[in-house]
């Protein structure tokens, strides 16, 4: 099942299949999304994907993949000043 994933803040849209890693569907659509530890400790990675409810949860991109059930995607890629 095909997936429509839309990166903000910048409005980047890109086509995903269920089951792909984050990573994966921004680095093929140009989105760049910091990270430290590939593992999920570090939380370099952390992006805010939208839910159902229309509320945001807090996730790690390098340990997330594109979930099943959903038409579209919204995932909010910020910076963390620290890193």
């Amino acid at each position: 099942m095909t997936v429509k994933v839309k990166f903000l803040p910048d409005n980047v849209i890109a086509e995903a299949q269920v089951g792909e890693p984050i990573l994966e569907v921004a680095s093929r659509a140009g989105v760049f999304i910091p990270t430290g530890c590939l593992m999920g400790s570090c939380h370099a990675c952390e992006v805010e994907i939208g839910t159902d409810e229309g509320q945001e949860d807090v996730i790690c991109a390098c340990i997330s993949a594109v979930p099943s059930g959903k038409k579209e995607l919204t995932i909010n890629v910020y910076s963390d000043p620290v890193w």
